[in-house]
């Protein structure tokens, strides 16, 4: 009895799920790109070398082009050669085929069906498709404080939800000084935000945490992630190197609020920017945020190829959301890059200067601390300078009034005296003449003698 309840259920489960499935509208990315991508991609996808066919069921112009039998007629699923093999009964006819591997479930033929019926919409990957601003919904309801809510609050009411209840203002202050700072709120925090009874309590407390250099170090943890930052290369021995300099860079910037596009800029190229700052050049080390190797045996070239590649690979991922590393090798077996593209690519990095094999140059860099005590002494000295100019200008007045007065006594005529002289100094030699003793010098001289 019990098993008969339980295949009564799964019964009315799949009749339901069946109902459920023709009830709503096919959607191409949620209902059709799965059942294709899963079950028969394999033998009608990208990779030419597995390819039965010249048709790709991964290809807009490849479903809908004309043959000799069509594989999609939007509307016209009875012309549709697509939904006569998926339903055929004969084993030489019927996708997919058996010896694949593969098979579809009825509720699956069924929606394969029912989206050509629809008109077989074709959508794009969503990666590829144009972002467009949507318009704010118009919702009245005081629960909306600002655009973002009024899209949560559509959402939920589409999906017949309400929400939920606001926080207390203990829970709110834990809440989001973990999101900002990913550390809890300090007791004195908490005091100061529930003794703030301002309308600009809240407010306040999101300026106060943003100032915290809590914050930028927060937002920097994300970043360093994905560019891969690490204090060692990497490889065998996996020395440790310094390249603190541009963490403190991505906090920073971070801090700061550094516009997007800026931020990208300067790790792509700062260092090729006109006039580089410190800060620039720093920043451009991104492109060495890579494995190096100090290998005795390997190869130059080879690692020249393989930073190159990982360059190619990080960029891709970081800034344009692909993952390009597969076609290294080959053509993309999903997204449309070719193996030339992925080599193409690399070229943008090809006047990076660096050492294939062994550590990279080191790149002395003057930290903010000791950059802030050089301002100081270099303001120090340009306020002593102002102070000797000024002072200059008073002694040049003092020195041209001295010489003038020195030039006025030149002009005197100087009358000198006769010679007289204090006596002979008589002795043998020249040792007896240094060891005379002299009268008292106080004794009187005759002046009048004269020499002659």
């Amino acid at each position: 009895m019990a098993m008969q309840r339980i295949a009564i259920a799964a019964l009315i489960l799949i009749t339901t799920n069946s109902a459920l499935v023709t009830a709503q509208e096919v959607d191409f990315d949620r209902d059709i790109r799965p059942i294709l991508s899963n079950s028969c991609l394999v033998c009608h996808g990208p990779d030419e070398n597995e390819r039965a066919t010249d048709l790709r069921l991964d290809s807009k112009d490849s479903v809908f082009k004309k043959r000799d039998a069509l594989t999609v007629v939007p509307n016209a699923p009875e012309k549709s050669e697509l939904v006569r093999r998926i339903f055929s009964a004969d084993a030489d006819e019927q996708m997919p085929p058996a010896d694949s591997g593969k098979t579809l479930t009825d509720a699956q033929r069924e929606l394969l069906k029912q989206w050509v019926a629809e008109g077989a919409d074709w959508d794009e990957h969503w990666a590829w498709e144009a972002p467009t601003r949507p318009g704010v919904p118009e919702l009245k309801n005081k629960w909306i404080t600002n655009p973002i809510d009024a899209f949560v609050l559509s959402r939920l009411k589409q999906n017949k939800l309400s929400p939920a209840t606001h926080a207390d203002k203990v829970t709110l202050i834990r809440r989001l000084s973990f999101d900002l700072t990913g550390l809890p709120p300090t007791p004195a925090q908490v005091d100061a935000y529930l003794a703030d009874n301002t309308d600009n309590a809240y407010s306040n407390l999101v300026a106060s945490l943003m100032e915290s250099p809590a914050y930028g170090e927060r937002l920097a943890m994300y970043w360093l992630d994905v560019v891969r930052y690490a204090d060692s290369n990497g490889y065998h021995s996996d020395e440790a190197r310094q390249i603190s300099p541009y963490r403190d860079y991505v906090i920073e910037s971070f801090q700061n609020n550094m516009p997007y596009d800026q931020f990208i800029i300067e790790q792509l190229a700062g260092d090729l920017l006109e006039n580089p700052t410190v800060d620039q050049k720093i920043a451009s080390g991104f492109n060495m945020l890579l494995q190096t190797t100090s290998e005795g045996g390997a190869q130059a070239k080879e690692y020249t190829a393989k930073y190159a590649a990982d360059r190619v690979r990080n960029t891709a991922s970081i800034f344009m959301g692909v993952t390009l590393g597969c076609a290294e090798c080959h053509d993309h077996k999903y997204d449309p890059f070719t193996t030339k593209d992925f080599y193409s690519f690399a070229a943008f990095f090809a006047d990076i200067s660096e050492i294939p094999v062994g550590n990279p140059r080191v790149f002395p860099v003057i930290t903010k601390d000791v950059q802030a005590r050089i301002d100081q002494v270099q303001s120090s000295i340009a306020e002593q300078n102002k102070i000797i100019a000024e002072k200059g200008k008073t002694l040049s007045a003092s020195q041209a009034k001295w010489e003038a007065t020195i030039l006025e006594s030149a002009k005197q005529t100087v009358q000198m005296d006769d010679w007289h002289y204090a006596g002979p100094i008589q002795a043998a030699n020249f040792d007896e003449a240094h060891a005379k003793s002299f009268v008292d010098e106080s004794a009187p001289i005759d002046l009048t003698a004269k020499v002659a």
